[in-house]
Order: structure tokens, then sequence, then C-alpha cells
């Protein structure tokens, strides 16, 4: 049996993450993290990636990187059940659906596995921490309030979401309306159209919208896909610097619609501080570094960051436009 569980335990993480398990300097067993994106083709996780394995080179620990080709609750959960049989570590997950992913996460908790979330939150009793890019206010502020501005206050709006059952982003999509109703009544938000993380899908429900809604100023894309998505549709339906476009997207994947107005404003963290931070809180809890109670947190390279119960807090969003956008390379 022994046996037979190294051959699995060797073929998985050959197979997540190109390296075999072994020991690290001192003889002690090395740290086992597995790291669960949403999706692992999309971008934006991509991004995060190369956060985590900066992470990883830097305490010497192992990576498995694994998640659904496109965003599937019932394949993170199959994803989860595997690596409890494995034995990981740490499990650091960015949840599909809230409450789907919890009983997993808490079957991996009761076998003595560590489980941190982050970009999007399981249950609170189904993890250690929750590693938050920024608060779900803070996001959705600043995504109405740059929304307001180009449009000065006024006319249709609509949004793109990656999917109707992610936690973060109808958290995001709450506090939106909120600030909606709050500051700006002369706005008004026609519709809300998923995209399954799909860039392709974004802009033919972006096109779709600017087809019902002759008079929409704005398209507001909240996942990372859909950005692109709609700029390309506005684009070729002719309408550059009439109908706005903004969104929560890596500046790469943006630059060439910022340049060509087509798009005004990209909003986000720096993803691969994310995809550092997940997995130094993750090693952090497994070590007993980071527990209950703590209000400040050590982050490496990151310095000190706030932590706010059980959450710790990356960074305000920052706006990538025109000005500043080619400063950047992620």
């Amino acid at each position: 049996m022994k046996q037979s569980f190294l051959l699995v335990l060797f073929l998985s993480l050959a197979l997540g993450s190109g390296c075999q398990k072994q020991s690290d300097s001192s003889g002690g067993k090395k740290l086992t993290i597995a790291l669960m994106p949403k999706s692992k083709g999309n971008a934006y996780f991509i991004s995060c990636k190369a956060g985590a394995d900066e992470a990883v080179k830097e305490m010497g620990a192992d990576l498995i990187f694994d998640g659904p080709t496109d965003p599937d609750p019932a394949k993170q959960n199959e994803i989860v059940e595997n690596w409890i049989t494995l034995g990981v570590d740490v499990i650091a997950v960015a949840c599909e659906n809230k409450e789907g992913i919890s009983t997993a996460l808490k079957k991996a908790r009761a076998k003595g596995i560590k489980v941190v979330t982050f970009d999007s939150d399981a249950n609170s009793d189904a993890r250690d921490f929750f590693v938050n890019q920024a608060t779900p206010e803070g996001i959705a502020q600043t995504l109405m309030d740059e929304a307001a501005r180009l449009t000065n206050e006024e006319g249709e709006f609509a949004i793109i979401t990656a999917s109707l059952t992610a936690a973060n982003m109808n958290e995001w999509r709450k506090h939106i309306e909120a600030r909606l109703r709050e500051k700006y009544p002369k706005m008004k938000l026609v519709d809300t159209k998923p995209c399954d993380d799909l860039k392709d899908k974004a802009q033919t429900e972006a096109t779709n919208l600017l087809s019902a809604n002759p008079n929409l100023k704005l398209i507001m894309a909240i996942c990372s896909p859909a950005v692109p998505g709609a700029a390309e549709a506005v684009k070729q339906a002719g309408k550059t610097g009439t109908v706005k476009v903004i969104g929560l997207g890596l500046p790469s994947e943006n630059r060439k619609y910022v340049h060509e107005g087509v798009t005004q404003s990209v909003i986000l963290w720096k993803t691969t501080d994310l995809g550092y931070l997940t997995i130094k809180v993750a090693a952090d809890v497994t070590g007993g570094k980071l527990k209950s109670g703590d209000t400040t947190y050590h982050a490496g390279r990151l310095g000190d960051l706030e932590v706010k119960g059980d959450s710790i807090i990356l960074g305000k969003p920052f706006i990538f436009n025109n000005e500043n956008i080619d400063q950047f390379d992620f």
C-alpha cells in the first residue's frame, strides 16, 4: 500500500508541476502546496501562478497547480478529493462556487490538511484564511466610479461577468449596484451577461448587448477575458469612443485596445503578487507562523499586510490607462 501511495504521489507531482517530490536540504519532507485556479487557461491565473512559482522557489516547497479547463465547480470538487487522497499539506483554491466547494474543503481540513482560499472565497468554516486581492467594496466602488466618470454620470451601461455563480463577482456586483443607487441616479444598469471566462463568448455577448441596447454608453467587464472580448466587439461594431469599455483585466491583454482608444480603463491589482502572497500564506498557516487572531502579517517581499479577521488584504485596486499601461509587463 505504501509503495502504491508513493507512486500515485510521484505521478501527480510530475503531471501537476513537472517536478518530483524531494526532501529539503536538511533532510526533512518538503511542503507540498496544491494551488487551484478557477480555470487554468485563464491568463489572470497564469499570471498568479508566476508569483506562486516565485514563492515556492524562495521557500523550497513543491507546487501542484491544477484546475478545470473552464470554470466548473464539479471539477474543482473532484480535484480537491484527489488532493485529499494524495495527502498534500495545504490546499489553496480560487472558488468558482462558494457553497459547492465548501463541503470538500471541510473534508480536507478534517483530514489535517490546511486550506486557504484566494481571489474568490469559500464558506469561512471551510478554510483557515482568505487571501483577498482587495475588499469587494473597494473593487466595486473603483469600477462604478470610473464608469460614472467616463459617462458623465448618466446613461445606460451593462456588465459582463464570468458566471452567475462566481462568489467574488456576485459580491462585486452587489456593491456595484449599491454604489449605483447611492451616488449615480442618472445611470442605469440594463443587463448582466455571463461569458464563462471566455474571450470569444464575451465578444459575442457584448455584440448582442450593443444590438439590444442602442443607447448603451459603457460595458463593464468584471472578469479578465471579458475586457478584450468586449473591446473587440465595440471595435468591430464601429463604436470606438462612443461606447466606453472598462473592466478588471491584465495590462498585457488590453494594451492594444487601450492605445487604440477602445478601452478606457483597466482596473486590477498585481496578479503576480496575489499568487506570491497566496503561497506565502499557505506555507505560514501550515507552519504556524500565521494564526487566528493575528492583525498583521509579514509577507516576504510584500512587507507587512493587514489581516482583517480571517482575511489577508493584498491592497487597493489600481487603474491602468493610456498614460501608464506601458509601465507594466504582466
